[in-house]
C-alpha cells in the first residue's frame, strides 16, 4: 500500500490555507514534494469581523493575511475565494436548525463535507486542479487496484479522521493530507514552520466554533431563535427548574442546569432528553445516560459499503475514545449495538466506524437505546 501524497507524477494542487500552522506546513510540504501548488483562503463570512478574532487560525481577516504571508514565503500563488453564502446555508443554518430540533450537530464535520470537500473541491476540479490539500491529520492509502482508503493519522494524539469520515472514495481520490504520516509532536510541526520561515509557527491553534465570535453558543442560539422559557423535569415528570430555551442544552450536560431542587440521592443530575415539541428538558442520574445501541441515518462510506453485519470500533465525538460495536445496514439505516454501554450519546452527533485504523464510514445518529429508558412524558 502507498500513501496518496507519494504519487509519482506532479499534481496541480489547490492548498486550502486557513491561516494556521498546520495548513501552512501542509502546503509547504506539497510544494517541496514537487507539486504545482496554489494557495487559497476561504472567506466564509460576509462580515469576517463577526468571526472569532485573536489569531485563532480559521476564518478571520487576520487569518486571511496570515495565509497570504505564508504563501508568499512558500513561493506559491495565492487567492481568496468567497464561499460565505455556501457556508451560511450549509454550516451555520444547519447548526441552528439542528439545535432547534433538539439535536447536537458538529459544524466542523459539516464544513469538511459541504465546503472543503464539496464546494471547494468541485470548483478546484472545474479549474483543472488534480487535488485539494489540507492540514488535516489523517492518511489516504492507495491499494494495488487503485482504490483509496482513509486511515487514522500515524499519531493518534493528533488524529482528525473523525471529522473526515463523511468523505467518499471519489473525494479521497482528489485529496492530499501531507501531515497524516507525521509522527512528530505539534511542537515539532511548529519548529518545522519556523525553519521554513513561516510567521504562523507560534500562532495558537483554533478551538471552539469559528462563527461564534465570543464562544457563547447558547447566546448565539438565543439571538437566532429567541428565548423560549420551559420546564426542566426529572424522570418522573416533576418540575425541578426552568430554562430559557431547550436548544441551550446537550445530552449528558451537567453544568449550567440551574436546578434549585437537589436530587433525592444528593448526586449530580445530567441532561437525559431534550424535547423541542413541548420545550422540556429532562434530567436524571448519570446511570440513565448509558446507551446500549443506536440508529443512524444518511450513512456515507469511505469506499465500498459493508455488505453485511460486522464488528468495528466506533468514535462518537471528535476527541472521544473508541468503543467496540456490532453494526449492520438495515433498510438504509445503520443499526449499532455497543459491546459495553457508553454515555453522552446525542442525536445529531456523527458516529464514525473504524476497521482497525481504516475509516469505514460515518452516519448521523437519529435515536438511541438506553439501558434505563427515560420515562418522563411532560
Amino acid at each position: 500500500m502507498t500513501d496518496t501524497p507519494q504519487r509519482t507524477r506532479p499534481l496541480r494542487v489547490l492548498a486550502a490555507m486557513s491561516g494556521g500552522v498546520d495548513s501552512a506546513v501542509a502546503a509547504a510540504r506539497a510544494a517541496e514534494a514537487g507539486h504545482d501548488v496554489t494557495g487559497v483562503h476561504l472567506a466564509l463570512s460576509a462580515n469576517p469581523q463577526s468571526f472569532r478574532t485573536g489569531a485563532r487560525g480559521c476564518c478571520t481577516i487576520e487569518d486571511s493575511r496570515d495565509a497570504r504571508r505564508a504563501a508568499d514565503v512558500i513561493g506559491i500563488p495565492f487567492y481568496v475565494w468567497d464561499l460565505a453564502d455556501r457556508f451560511r446555508e450549509d454550516v451555520v443554518e444547519d447548526f441552528v436548525a439542528e439545535y432547534e430540533a433538539g439535536r447536537t450537530p458538529n459544524p466542523c464535520l459539516r464544513c469538511n463535507e459541504k465546503i472543503k470537500f464539496a464546494a471547494l473541491l468541485d470548483k478546484a476540479l472545474a479549474l483543472g486542479f488534480d487535488a485539494v490539500c489540507t492540514g488535516h491529520y489523517a492518511k489516504i492509502v492507495t491499494l494495488p487496484d487503485g482504490s483509496r482508503e482513509l486511515h487514522r493519522a500515524s499519531d493518534m494524539a493528533k488524529d482528525q479522521s473523525y471529522v473526515l469520515g463523511v468523505l467518499d472514495e471519489q473525494q479521497l481520490a482528489h485529496a492530499l493530507f501531507p501531515l497524516g504520516d507525521t509522527l512528530t509532536t505539534k511542537d515539532e510541526i511548529r519548529a518545522e514552520a519556523e525553519r521554513r520561515g513561516l510567521a504562523v509557527a507560534k500562532k495558537p491553534d483554533s478551538h471552539d466554533i469559528c462563527f461564534i465570535a465570543d464562544g457563547d453558543t447558547q447566546g448565539f442560539l438565543a439571538k437566532r431563535l429567541g428565548k423560549a422559557e420551559g420546564d426542566i423535569v426529572d424522570e418522573s415528570g416533576t418540575k425541578v427548574g426552568t430554562h430559557e430555551g431547550a436548544y441551550g442544552f446537550t445530552i449528558g450536560q451537567r453544568k449550567g442546569l440551574r436546578i434549585g431542587t437537589p436530587a433525592a440521592d444528593g448526586k449530580p443530575r445530567y441532561v437525559l432528553d431534550i424535547s423541542p415539541v413541548n420545550n422540556t428538558v429532562t434530567v436524571g442520574p448519570a446511570a440513565a445516560l448509558d446507551v446500549t445501541g443506536l440508529t443512524a441515518i444518511k450513512p456515507r462510506w469511505c469506499g465500498t459499503a459493508p455488505t453485511g453485519p460486522g464488528v468495528y470500533t466506533a468514535q462518537l465525538r471528535a476527541h472521544g475514545g473508541e468503543s467496540e460495536v456490532s453494526a449492520a445496514l438495515v433498510d438504509g439505516e445503520l443499526r449499532v449495538t455497543f459491546t459495553e454501554p457508553v454515555r453522552g450519546v446525542a442525536p445529531g452527533q456523527a458516529i464514525v466506524l473504524y476497521d482497525d485504523t481504516r475509516v469505514v464510514g460515518s452516519a448521523t445518529i437519529a435515536s438511541t437505546v438506553r439501558r434505563q429508558p427515560v420515562t418522563s412524558t411532560s
